[in-house]
């Protein structure tokens, strides 16, 4: 299945302090990488400041300077803190394709995370090379070269998680595990366990997770949300079972989440035009 759909997850990205470039990655890693992801920021001078990803299923592989690790999918916001200046790469994987790289249960990590060189014992020299890299392109190089030094292998089980995952996000019409076990032919006790081997979280939480990251994206673009007709649209039977699943996902209640996306945009702007006037 082609063009699945990926959940951004970084809260209010328009106002964010950072610079983001996404990078496709070389044939031998397309089955297990959805792409890599270059962030510069130089706040020197200036105070710094918290940002947050929301949950999503994908393991990220980081080389940065104060977060170098594979980190799993989790049930809570990934929140750093954006200071001073530095540059680095990460690596999404298409959730459901980590099992090759990490040689046990995606579970194991859930929520958690592992030190690089207990995944790849010459991590510590890309990571230096990512340091010193004077351009995108470089680090790319170096990350790919150590992740194709694993000769990964994508099991047919593996496969058969990462298509069950994409038939959640091709399909928003899926909102319980009944109905993705009979949209796979799985049986909804195999897709608990194809799921805690491969992709790390149970199906009914991927599914929230799809969901709920959708949500946000559109509460985040809306100037005016209108959050019965959005649970409606996302298959609630009422705005209180929405509003309870996207707190459980994201740590705010609708409402604080455009909030808080509206009030980081304001003082973004206010940064950028100090006078208060738009140009």
């Amino acid at each position: 299945m082609s063009g699945h759909r990926i959940p951004a997850g970084i809260v209010n990205a328009r106002a964010a302090k950072f610079s983001l470039v996404r990078h496709p990655p070389t044939p031998g890693l397309r089955p297990y990488v959805d792409h890599h992801w270059v962030l510069r920021w130089d706040l020197r001078g200036r105070p710094g400041e918290e940002q947050a990803v929301l949950p999503n299923l994908a393991v990220n592989v980081t080389f940065f300077r104060h977060a170098a690790g594979a980190f799993g999918p989790g049930k809570r916001p990934f929140r750093y803190l954006v200071e001073g200046a530095d540059h680095g790469i990460g690596v999404r994987f298409r959730p459901g394709a980590f099992r090759a790289f990490l040689g046990g249960p995606v579970s194991m990590i859930s929520g958690g995370s592992v030190p690089l060189t207990d995944l790849f014992p010459c991590a510590g020299g890309v990571t230096e090379s990512v340091r010193n890299a004077t351009d995108d392109f470089e680090m790319v190089r170096a990350v790919e070269e150590l992740l194709l030094a694993k000769r990964p292998v994508l099991t047919a089980a593996a496969a058969t998680a990462i298509e069950a995952v994409e038939t959640i996000a091709a399909e928003p019409s899926i909102t319980r595990v009944a109905e993705l076990s009979s949209r796979t032919g799985l049986s909804q006790r195999s897709l608990q366990r194809l799921f805690a081997e491969h992709v790390g979280t149970a199906p009914k939480w991927a599914i929230q997770v799809y969901r709920l990251n959708e949500a946000a994206a559109r509460i985040a673009a809306e100037e005016r949300p209108d959050y019965a007709e959005l649970a409606f649209a996302l298959g609630y039977s009422d705005q209180a079972h929405f509003t309870r699943d996207f707190r459980s996902v994201t740590g705010w209640a609708p409402t604080e989440y455009a909030r808080l996306n509206r009030v980081q945009e304001q003082e973004s702007r206010r940064e950028q035009f100090p006078g208060g006037r738009l140009v």
